[in-house]
This record gives C-alpha cells, structure tokens and sequence, in this order.
C-alpha cells in the first residue's frame, strides 16, 4: 500500500513499532493504521532510497488484513 508520513508520524511509528500515517486532509491528520479496524502494520525494517525522498517501510500485518476491506492485501483484484 501507500501512505504518506510526515516526521511527526514517523516519529510515532518509531516510538510504537505500529504505522502511523500522515493524511494531510484528515481531521485528525495522523492516523495509527489499524486504529479502528484492527488491521494494524507492525514496523520491521525502514529502507531510504537512494536520494533520500522515499522511504519503503517493510511491515508485518497484524490482524484480518491490511486493506479498509478485509483482504489480506490492497492488491486482490
């Protein structure tokens, strides 16, 4: 999937060890994923690219899925 973070959210997830996204035109605009469905990311590994624009964080899925509708992945279809 794809998410935005910010530093504060970055900062979460490091704290937790559970994503946390930036949605910059959400109220509230940091979100701990899997915060109301228990679809949670549990952080393993953060990669920066090579410019140091991106990062790829590598998670484990805890919970019924890591999509808003149920399935394992975003990717089902």
């Amino acid at each position: 999937m794809l998410g935005y973070v910010n530093p504060h959210a970055l900062a979460e997830t490091w704290k937790s060890g559970e994503v946390h996204f930036f949605q910059p035109f959400a109220q509230p605009a940091l979100e701990k994923k899997g915060e109301t469905s228990g679809h949670v990311l549990r952080l393993k590994q953060v990669l920066v690219d090579c410019d140091a624009d991106a990062l790829l964080l590598l998670v484990e899925p805890v919970g019924p899925g890591v999509c808003h509708e149920g399935y394992r992945s975003c990717f089902f279809s």
